[in-house]
């Protein structure tokens, strides 16, 4: 498309702020101290005990109620289940249905697509009937002295946004960062005027849908929301922006504003956590909730990307006493992304597409492994170096589990990102 290339925004997924939202995982130990292979063999063991022997012998906490769908093309082809292969994967991850119009997920779909990934663009195009909002990560609001500066209009793409509006009725909401220093931007009323002016003046030149903001994790990290006063400052900038948003008139609807928050602590909410009273001080001026319900594992203790009690744990809490009231708004978050990890001490990972997972379930042809207590599959291989991994990705069940929590709660749902899945998944939607 012609488009340069920017650095991999710093505020997308593995930057997110505090690991104490998530709940206490079963993990990798690397505290004791052991020599050379003795230590490896160690963890791989633990790994397989904690992944494959206890579930199979374990009652499960949470019990998932499933509906499966009988009219999607993967559904009637019998791909959605627990027990695949990595022959299934790879023979039918490519084919799709043909009517690529018909919905099976009746509520709100939110796609992210990233200029550094080609590949959303193109799918975003092919399956855009199955989205009601598609979010290109393309804008960063910044300070530039005493002054604001949106960038990113160099991303844009006129021409893929008009072929989007041929082919389907999403809405096109612009992700936009706000990297503004937050002290600053939120106690002058002249920038925060600025701020919302400069967004409402690029969704009217570009004839955008609204926008979805990125702010919480980058105040969180500056400790704006520490402070009880701050904190209060922050909740009215984006009620203010999105009322903003509100009062502009593009062909008889209001433009709209998709707010990014990261999940609350289910067991106990932290004071940098967006919660319930957050949730209901913002609900009218804001339209969705998209909550990165994703990255539960890390390097540190690998494991599954969202347990899937992990995600209804973390929804409950997010919407608190008032139950499903507000849940219609909450975009709960899906990964089309997964992780290969090194079951090694001091191991690592890194973050894998579609295109890699089949180069590795090509090259390797294992043995693809259900672990229900968190509703994914995974499968593990040993590398050149003869080191031991460990790789989660979604798969059919895996997603379409996610679907069903997601209308259990009558809540949509949010992608990150859509040029990293496979081709298949898209029938579920």
């Amino acid at each position: 498309m012609g488009k340069k290339q920017p650095k991999p925004d710093s505020t997308r997924r593995r930057k997110r702020v505090e690991s104490s939202t998530h709940l206490p995982q079963p993990s990798i130990s690397t505290s004791e101290k052991f020599n050379g292979s003795n230590n490896q063999r160690l963890l791989i063991i633990i790994f397989v005990v904690i992944f494959i022997v206890t579930p199979a012998i374990s009652i499960l906490v949470y019990q998932h109620i499933k509906q499966p769908s009988s009219t999607s093309f993967v559904h009637q082809r019998g791909l959605v289940k627990e027990d695949i292969t990595y022959q299934e994967i790879l023979t039918e991850n490519s084919r799709v249905s043909e009517n690529i119009t018909q919905r099976h997920f009746a509520n709100s779909v939110l796609a992210y697509i990233t200029p550094w990934n080609a590949a959303g663009y193109n799918l975003a195009k092919r399956f855009c009937p199955k989205f009601t909002h598609l979010s290109p990560v393309w804008y960063d609001l910044k300070s530039q002295g005493t002054k604001l500066a949106l960038e990113g209009r160099h991303n844009a793409d006129t021409g893929w946004m008009s072929e989007l509006r041929l082919r389907g009725n999403a809405q096109v909401l612009p992700r936009v960062v706000l990297e503004a220093v937050p002290k600053t931007l939120l106690r002058n009323k002249k920038q925060r005027d600025k701020a919302i002016k400069l967004i409402i003046t690029e969704c009217k030149d570009m004839g955008y849908d609204g926008i979805v903001l990125e702010s919480w994790s980058r105040w969180a990290a500056y400790g704006v929301l520490h402070d009880a006063s701050m904190r209060i400052m922050a909740l009215q900038f984006v009620k203010q922006l999105g009322d903003a948003l509100h009062n502009v008139n593009k062909n008889g609807q209001s433009l709209q504003l998709v707010y990014v928050i990261g999940p609350p602590n289910p067991e106990m909410l932290q004071v940098h956590d967006f919660g319930p009273e957050d949730l209901h001080t913002l609900s009218d001026s804001v339209d969705g909730f998209s909550l990165m319900t994703y990255d539960y594992s890390s390097p540190y203790n690998p494991g599954p990307n969202a347990p899937l009690t992990w995600v209804h744990s973390t929804v409950k809490a997010l919407l608190g006493a008032g139950g499903k009231s507000l849940a219609n708004k909450i975009l709960i978050g899906i990964n089309f992304y997964g992780n290969d990890y090194v079951i090694a001490e001091g191991g690592g990972s890194r973050a894998i597409t579609g295109r890699d997972y089949l180069s590795l379930v090509n090259q390797h042809k294992p043995t693809i492994r259900w672990q229900k207590d968190f509703a994914e599959h995974f499968f593990l291989y040993t590398d050149g170096q003869h080191h031991e991994h460990a790789v989660f990705y979604p798969t059919l069940m895996s997603i379409a589990e996610r679907l069903e929590e997601a209308r259990s709660w009558g809540a949509g749902i949010s992608i990150w990102e859509i040029g990293q899945g496979l081709d298949y998944f898209f029938d579920l939607l």
